[in-house]
């Protein structure tokens, strides 16, 4: 989002890239003028060490020539500082604050349109209430699993990038309030005086952060939370269902196997029970004993067949539930969230155009 906002031809990543090849070029001559003013200040003391103790004359205007070159240096290196100091302060007012009001302004119509949306997509989940299962217990297909572990990935992915925007944008607020803080009123005042639109662009970064921080974005990503803990617990049924179905599918391949059986044996020898033997010696025929393992199994399909078509309808049920709770609260709270949003840099520009105005007032009054 940073990246797409620009004055003219330069965007604003490009001018805070800027910024911070310049800080660091500051800070740079900042340190390397402290080293000559210690060197400096080490040098004065020996010299005057030196007139005190009367030293060798040569030695004493030695020293005294680098104190010389010490001190040219040194008002290089403030120069330097300074026209350093003036570019930052120039890029900070002529680019930097121009592009935040920009983005502030981008910001607030991005949420209006963002809420705009929400509150479409709300309507159009309310109307999933009056979806009816009664008439429907058809099995989940293939197309149906894909569907709901697809709805789950995007999910969780739009919770993960909720977040992450939630977070990097009070991150960058937060480091950009604490840059201009240290930049406006140390740098500034030491060197070049505070300007009206540096407080400016302070007092909208300051009233920017504390917009962000009073967002409350925990209902929002709670709520996105929750609806996917719901699509999750419908992809959990599904797999529960196709597990069910491949069990009842195995029994019954099972049982058509065995019935094979049977009915081989009993072209062979008949389809009747015969024993061999009297009493306790007697026992039962091979069609005998067949028939008991396909009865038995016939009836293990059949239950593994009632928990099948029980499980899809749990599905479908859980489905239907799950959907019609949880569509309808999820962009519920995101329309609160971006309504809250929305608000937040609405009341951030305005303060912003009152700033303006108050300070037009002022100009026409000095």
């Amino acid at each position: 989002m940073a990246r797409g906002v620009g004055n003219g031809s330069t965007s604003h990543s490009s001018t805070v890239e800027k910024l911070y090849a310049w800080e660091k070029k500051l800070f740079l001559e900042v340190k390397n003028y402290q080293r000559l003013k210690e060197e400096h200040k080490r040098r004065m003391g020996l010299l005057r060490n030196q007139e005190a103790k009367g030293a060798d004359y040569v030695k004493v205007e030695k020293n005294r020539r680098e104190i010389e070159r010490l001190e040219s240096k040194m008002l290089v290196s403030s120069q330097a500082i300074e026209t350093t100091t003036s570019e930052i302060i120039r890029l900070r007012e002529s680019e930097l604050f121009p592009q935040l009001l920009e983005l502030v302004t981008g910001l607030m119509g991005m949420w209006r349109s963002m809420y705009e949306c929400h509150q479409v997509q709300t309507h159009i989940v309310q109307q999933l209430e009056y979806l009816n299962n009664a008439s429907s217990n058809n099995p989940t297909t293939n197309i149906h699993r894909q569907a709901s572990l697809q709805l789950e990935l995007e999910v969780d992915h739009w919770y993960s990038a909720f977040c992450n925007l939630v977070k990097s944008q009070r991150e960058y607020i937060h480091a950009l309030t604490g840059w201009l803080r240290l930049s406006l009123f140390q740098c500034d005042h030491n060197l070049l005086g505070e300007t009206h639109q540096s407080s400016d662009i302070y007092s909208l970064c300051e009233e920017w952060q504390l917009a962000l921080d009073r967002i409350p974005d925990k209902v929002a990503s709670e709520g996105i939370k929750s609806f996917l803990t719901v699509i999750h617990a419908v992809v959990l049924q599904q797999a529960e269902e196709q597990k069910q179905k491949r069990k009842s599918e195995l029994v019954f391949k099972e049982l058509e196997k065995r019935a094979e059986e049977l009915r081989a044996l009993e072209s062979k020898y008949g389809p009747y029970c015969v024993t061999e033997g009297y009493g306790v010696m007697a026992r039962t025929s091979p069609v005998m004993e067949k028939q008991a393992k396909v009865e038995a199994l016939k009836m293990k399909a059949d239950e593994e067949k009632s928990k099948y078509e029980k499980s899809v309808a749990v599905t479908r049920a859980m489905t239907l539930n799950n959907l019609q709770t949880g569509f309808p609260n999820v962009f519920q709270a995101m329309t609160g969230f971006a309504s809250v949003c929305m608000q937040a840099f609405e009341s951030v520009y305005n303060h912003q155009r009152s700033s303006d105005r108050v300070l037009g007032v002022k100009r026409l009054l000095t």
